[in-house]
C-alpha cells in the first residue's frame, strides 16, 4: 500500500513539473506553424532604418482584408532582456484586391495596468519596396530593444504596422499583449523561478511524508517489552496491573512448589 501511494505522488509530481512546460512548448510549436504559413518571399524588402518617411504620429483605422499575425521566434515566453536587441515576426495575410504597400513598423511599451502610461516609445522601422500583393501573404522582421535601465517586470507591448492601400493610409495593431523584461544576461524568468520554487515545495512535501510513513511503520513494529516468570512469559504491562491478585499469588505459589 505505502509502495502505491509513493508511485501515485511521483506521478502527480512529474505531471505538475511538466504541464507548465509542455504548455509552452506548444506555445512555440503554434507560433512556429503561423509563421511558417506565413512567410512568403517577395524580393528584397528594403528594409531602410527608421524614420526614413515621415509618417507621422496620426492614428489610422485597419484596411479590409488584411490580417496580421505576430510570432516571437525562438521565444515562446516573450522574453526580453533589458538593453538588447529582441526579434520578432510581423506576419500579414491581404485578402483584398489590391496591392499593400508596407511603410513602416512601430511599437511602444505600456504599463499593464493602464495604457495610457507610456513607458518607451520603440524605434520605428520603415521599409522601401516592401509590398503584399493581393491574395497573398507576407512576413517581416522588426527588431527593437527596451531600455537598459528599464526596471525587470511584466509590460504590456503594442506593436502597429503601418501600411498603404491606393495611397492610402492605414495600420493594424499585430500584437496587444504582455512581454517580460528581465536583466541582460539573466536567463531565469519568472516562470523558471516559479517552477523550481514549485519542485523544491513538492520535494519538501514528499520528504515529510516520507518521514511520517516511517514513523508509523516504526510504532506498528514496536512491542512492549516481555520479562520471563518461571518457565513462562507475560506481558511487564500485565505484571503491574495483576500484582496482588489471586492471579499472581498463584503463579508465586506455584513457582515456590516447584522448587
Amino acid at each position: 500500500m505505502a509502495m502505491k501511494n509513493v508511485r501515485v505522488f511521483f506521478l502527480a509530481l512529474l505531471l505538475l513539473l511538466a504541464s507548465p512546460l509542455a504548455q509552452v512548448a506548444r506555445c512555440q510549436s503554434d507560433s512556429d506553424v503561423e509563421a511558417t504559413e506565413a512567410v512568403e518571399e517577395v524580393g528584397d524588402l528594403g528594409i531602410v532604418g527608421e524614420d526614413v518617411q515621415d509618417f507621422g504620429d496620426g492614428i489610422f483605422s485597419p484596411a479590409p482584408g488584411v490580417e496580421t499575425i505576430c510570432v516571437f521566434p525562438k521565444n515562446g515566453a516573450r522574453v526580453v532582456p533589458a538593453g538588447e536587441e529582441t526579434e520578432l515576426l510581423v506576419g500579414m495575410k491581404n485578402d483584398g484586391e489590391a496591392t499593400v504597400n508596407v511603410i513602416a513598423i512601430k511599437a511602444s511599451v505600456h504599463l499593464p495596468f493602464d495604457h495610457s502610461l507610456l513607458v518607451q516609445n520603440l524605434t520605428a522601422q520603415a521599409f522601401n519596396n516592401a509590398s503584399v500583393p493581393a491574395s497573398a501573404q507576407a512576413t517581416f522582421p522588426y527588431i527593437f530593444a527596451v531600455s537598459k535601465f528599464l526596471q525587470p517586470g511584466t509590460f504590456d507591448l503594442v506593436g502597429t504596422i503601418i501600411y498603404e492601400i491606393d495611397q492610402n493610409p492605414y495600420q493594424s495593431t499585430f500584437y496587444n499583449g504582455t512581454i517580460e523584461v528581465v536583466e541582460a544576461g539573466n536567463v531565469l524568468s519568472i516562470e523558471s523561478v516559479f517552477l523550481v520554487t514549485l519542485g523544491i515545495a513538492l520535494l519538501v512535501l514528499f520528504g515529510v511524508w516520507i518521514c511520517g510513513q516511517i514513523k508509523n511503520l516504526s510504532k506498528k513494529t514496536k512491542r512492549a517489552p516481555k520479562v520471563e516468570v518461571g518457565t513462562k512469559t507475560t506481558d511487564a504491562s500485565m505484571d503491574e496491573w495483576l500484582q496482588g491478585t489471586a492471579y499472581t499469588q498463584s503463579l508465586s505459589g506455584k513457582s515456590k512448589k516447584k522448587k
